[in-house]
């Protein structure tokens, strides 16, 4: 693994944001009850908002959950593709150390779209911008992952090829990986869609238990 860029401060605003997020998104979720309907731009904007905070928050699974097993988080730009970006790196680590620090931003998503989808009324039936754009950005991510395991390509920082290397004594395939991040993206997806059937629940958090059990095989 590369050294981090910065460290220790960079991973304390980065757990910062991740514990501002949620009471932000309590908030705006309060405030939408009451107000009238919003422009389109307003709109767009705080889908937007929503989506950022969805990264905020899986990159700060990386950041804390490398703090807590003292892996020295930091950040690194990353020029893989054409749009610059960055990713969480650490220093060298066990695997099983590693495989806690991959999994943990698909975690965070999984617990997030839990709580969007299981709490009130359908959340596609509320005029919830902040949340769908949140909610969109989890979906949308994993599935991007996903295509990359499958092809085996990407920057060889992502996830799915960190939890892959990770698992037992020899590592597993990715594409392998993939389709556990995979299947419960599209799930998600169809409970949204579809007022959260059952069938689709329990198979989707049936893949999100068996993506964190990969670690004791």
């Amino acid at each position: 693994m590369h050294r981090p860029n910065l460290r220790l401060p960079a991973a304390l605003l980065s757990a910062a944001l991740l514990v501002a997020a949620a009471p932000a998104a309590m908030a705006q979720d309060a405030s939408e009850r009451e107000e009238a309907p919003r422009s389109t731009a307003a709109t767009t904007l705080r889908v937007l908002a929503g989506g950022f905070t969805g990264l905020v928050a899986h990159e700060s699974g990386h950041i804390i959950t490398g703090l807590i097993v003292d892996a020295g988080p930091g950040f690194k730009r990353l020029d893989y593709g054409v749009i610059p970006f960055f990713a969480v790196t650490h220093e060298p680590v066990s695997r099983g150390r590693e495989f806690a620090i991959s999994v943990s931003g698909f975690t965070v998503q999984h617990a997030v779209n839990e709580w969007l989808l299981s709490q009130g009324p359908p959340l596609r039936d509320r005029s919830r911008p902040f949340l769908k754009g949140w909610f969109a950005f989890n979906v949308a991510t994993s599935s991007l992952y996903a295509v990359s395991a499958f092809a085996r390509t990407g920057p060889p920082e992502r996830d799915t090829r960190g939890i892959a290397i990770s698992v037992g004594k020899s590592g597993i395939p990715e594409p392998v990986v993939g389709t556990f991040v995979l299947v419960p993206a599209v799930l998600d997806g169809v409970r949204y869609l579809r007022d959260d059937p059952a069938w689709a629940r329990w198979t989707s958090r049936a893949a999100k238990v068996g993506l964190v059990l990969l670690a004791i095989r």
